[in-house]
């Protein structure tokens, strides 16, 4: 065991891919103290918000691959057509389930005004806007780049 934590911490382009997840989140929390004006620690271990932190370590992933072994390899080719799914799974379908949430929250409002149901809220920040996946994207990016 202790030998796989050793190679793990010599990993390069995971210990990269892992920073790049790391300041994707500290971003959005130091984001979240301008836009709200209060520190908010919610965002650095919940989901959602700017830049996307899964889009930001799959770039940076596909990226760090793409530097070490060539953008022809079929290691980068692995690492790309995961980042596509990343990306089109934060947007599209996260997204929608954040909406539908959003929805179904406001249903449960109503009929809870009207005394006759008690239920929890369902959490609405899941997906990303393409905003934030473009900018969890750079980030991952650059990140990479600089690591090399």
């Amino acid at each position: 065991m202790k030998e796989i934590f050793l190679q793990l911490s010599q990993n390069k382009i995971f210990i990269t891919t892992l920073s790049a997840w790391l300041i994707a989140q500290t971003m959005k929390v130091f984001i979240g103290v301008v836009q709200k004006k209060r520190l908010d620690f919610r965002l650095f271990v919940g989901t959602g918000g700017m830049p996307s932190s899964h889009v930001a370590g799959a770039a940076c992933l596909a990226t760090s691959i793409g530097l070490e072994y060539g953008f022809d390899s079929v290691f980068f080719a692995l690492a790309a057509s995961f980042a596509i799914v990343v990306m089109f799974d934060a947007q599209g379908v996260r997204r929608a389930t954040g909406k539908q949430a959003r929805i179904l929250n406001k249903i449960t409002d109503d009929i809870y005004w009207q005394g006759k149901i008690h239920d929890g809220r369902l959490r609405e920040l899941i997906g990303h806007t393409p905003l934030e996946v473009i900018g969890g994207f750079l980030v991952g990016v650059l990140i990479a780049i600089l690591a090399r």
